[in-house]
């Protein structure tokens, strides 16, 4: 996979994207120096080389009952890619957990999940986590508030 040269333009049109995925190209323009024309030719090409994978809703996790947050870390029994594979597919049909990163370090991957409650969490853990493939332990850490949560936005 090549990475895409971007200039000042492409950056400035991720940077505003990022904080406001719903402005209009005519806006998008004015907030960049461009005119509406170039502006939307360079988000066609940001879109069809990959660059913006796409466009979503940020829901606010206190509305749906799912403001709690743990870190859990798992350590597995297997680490061979089909273990791998096994555990990663299975992490992907627990709607709960948000977020799954392979670690190098003293555990094997990294999950952020969300629930509505410490009773709720201790759930998905013992009926869902606990039964994923290939797990030896887990290590869960409570979140008391989330500081910061701005995704990719703040690597433009």
């Amino acid at each position: 996979m090549t990475q895409t040269k971007l200039d000042s333009f492409d950056h400035a049109i991720l940077r505003n994207l990022a904080v406001d995925g719903r402005v209009s190209v005519t806006e998008l323009a004015g907030r960049i120096g461009l005119t509406k024309s170039p502006t939307q030719a360079r988000l066609r090409r940001l879109e069809e080389q990959g660059v913006i994978l796409g466009y979503r809703a940020l829901i606010d996790p206190h509305q749906i009952d799912a403001a709690h947050i743990a870190f859990v870390e798992v350590k597995l029994s297997d680490t061979r890619e089909g273990a791998l594979s096994a555990f990663e597919e299975a992490v992907r049909r627990v709607p709960e957990i948000e977020e799954c990163h392979l670690i190098a370090g003293a555990f094997d991957y990294l999950l952020k999940v969300r629930s509505r409650d410490i009773a709720t969490y201790r759930r998905v853990l013992a009926e869902h986590i606990s039964g994923l493939p290939s797990i030896t332990s887990t290590s869960t850490h409570v979140v008391m508030e989330a500081v910061k949560e701005t995704g990719a936005q703040s690597m433009v």
